[in-house]
């Protein structure tokens, strides 16, 4: 007896090139279309990286492997790197009087990895059967592309669905001399000389991020600040971390921003002129500096795509495709995830998940959509910033400020204990009156990232204040001080730095 077949498949794979194209090689676009063949789907990715205005460019595997997450905490783990050698003096290592640090070399080792990197997710799409082609694309209708390859090859490439996951690209601002001389977190990674006294223009987690690693491995590091420090994040927590970087060297210009660039000498690095302007006072400031890195926000990779043209609707400020809770556009057969849709997290590990249980709905009978709001995240700034939740600001916004408790303190490290560094550290729960749940969880500390992970887990199941409060702490650790939060805003009460996590 001949097998049954659904008629429904047999149709597409006969009017269709591909059940599922996914435009974006990026972590989103990996995972998804992964998931996708896996699940039976026959699957194309097409993956395009245009030249920076600096000429760079990378493989496959998007923002986060080539000039992101990746390359940023390799960088961060080599500065702190500097601040361990200083320590073991303190804790009786005899090593040298002065570090030196080899710029060049840290480059060639990060840029190693990340080929190989590059390399792994071409033999990993091979082996699951996705078609990958390294080519530009832009839609036609809703259901065929066209693509250009980097020898001007046109194709064209029909499919059923369509998942779009191009990301962004960082904003140069509209000033003489930017695109000239200044780089970006595109280009510093992969840059083939030492940087030298360097000028980040922003406030975002990138621009803290690259200035904190660059200060720390010993590079002069002046920072723009337009208005706030990392803007979407908890402004208290936001100005420990600043405060500390400010102590560590780097320098803060706060009110300023770009007016323009000139080159005075030529080199590697040259001699720039950055002229900057206080919005609020006037005040008029020239910076001589060698490298200007931009970290002022970033722009979804869709202007050319063609997608309105088709009925895509996308938000005509920040490019983003606007989309439902089940990641679907206006057009009922094209999805996006990751960074490239409206109102959503720009985190890489967001865009891995939501790309795999939207390829499980769609090739499977998955029904789980993806939770955009218990998500944890770091900045890895100098002293990591770990956070999941609301901040404080938006927890007051979301559910009153008369119904919101802050338990929070300072404490300090053992590890600094024989190094008498200051308890800056610094521990908050944002908690709701009206049922104790835990709903904001924040920490700056030595890898922040690491506690943040497993705390997660606790205000993703609707933990309680009690229950961190009945939870043994393991001691002397910094997360046990989630365990000892008794001091909470509405008090007044005036935080003191205690030792071991607050354990004792």
């Amino acid at each position: 007896m001949a097998p049954v077949v659904n008629p429904t498949e047999t149709e597409i794979s006969e009017k269709y090139d591909y059940d599922l194209i996914v435009v974006g090689g990026g972590s989103g676009g990996l995972a998804a279309s992964k998931r996708a063949a896996a699940l039976g789907a026959k699957v194309a990715v097409f993956d395009f990286v245009k030249p920076t205005p600096v000429g760079t460019t990378w493989g496959l595997g998007g923002t986060c492997v080539n000039v992101g997450c990746v390359p940023k905490k390799l960088m961060h783990q080599g500065a702190l790197l500097r601040q361990h050698i200083h320590d073991a003096k303190i804790y009786g290592w005899k090593v040298g009087e002065t570090e030196t640090h080899v710029w060049e070399e840290l480059v060639e080792k990060v840029q190693d990895y990340i080929g190989s990197q590059n390399f792994g997710f071409r033999v990993s799409l091979r082996d699951k059967g996705v078609k990958y082609i390294n080519a530009y694309v832009t839609f036609v209708d809703q259901h065929t592309v066209k693509a250009v390859d980097k020898r001007g090859n046109v194709t064209f490439h029909t499919a059923d669905k369509f998942i779009i996951a191009v990301g962004m690209r960082p904003n140069y601002p509209d000033i003489a001399g930017a695109k000239d001389y200044a780089i970006t977190s595109d280009d510093i990674f992969s840059l083939p000389y030492p940087p030298g006294k360097t000028v980040v223009v922003g406030a975002s987690y990138i621009a803290l991020e690259c200035g904190g690693f660059l200060n720390g491995l010993g590079f002069e590091v002046t920072v723009l600040v337009r208005s706030i420090l990392l803007r979407g994040f908890d402004q208290e927590c936001a100005e420990r971390v600043g405060e500390y970087m400010k102590a560590e060297g780097v320098e803060f210009m706060r009110g300023f921003v770009p007016r323009k660039i000139t080159q005075i000498e030529p080199g590697t690095p040259a001699k720039l002129k950055i002229e900057a302007k206080n919005n609020s006072t006037g005040e008029i400031a020239e910076i001589e500096c060698n490298t200007v890195l931009f970290a002022i926000g970033r722009t979804a990779c869709t202007e050319s795509l063609n997608l309105e043209s088709i009925g895509v609707k996308v938000n005509s400020k920040t490019s983003k495709v606007i989309v439902n809770e089940a990641e679907q556009s206006s057009v009922n057969n094209i999805y996006a995830i990751g960074d490239v849709i409206e109102g959503k997290l720009e985190l890489t590990p967001v865009a891995v998940q939501a790309g795999q249980l939207l390829s499980q709905r769609l090739f499977g009978k998955g029904k789980v959509l993806m939770d955009y709001v218990n998500v944890p995240t770091t900045v890895f700034t100098p002293l990591e910033y770990g956070c999941c939740g609301y901040s404080e600001e938006d927890a007051h916004e979301k559910f009153g400020k008369d119904n919101i408790e802050v338990h929070h303190n300072l404490f300090q490290p053992l590890e600094w204990v024989i190094g008498q560094k200051a308890g800056v550290c610094y521990a908050k729960l944002v908690c709701k009156n009206d049922d104790n749940r835990v709903i904001g969880f924040h920490i700056i500390a030595p890898n922040a990232g690491e506690m943040t992970q497993g705390f997660a887990l606790a205000l993703r199941i609707g933990a309680k204040k009690e229950d961190f409060d009945s939870l043994v702490g393991i001691h002397p650790t910094n997360a046990e001080v989630f365990t000892v939060l008794d001091i909470t805003k509405s008090s007044g009460k005036e935080l003191v730095a205690s030792g071991c996590g607050g354990g004792t």
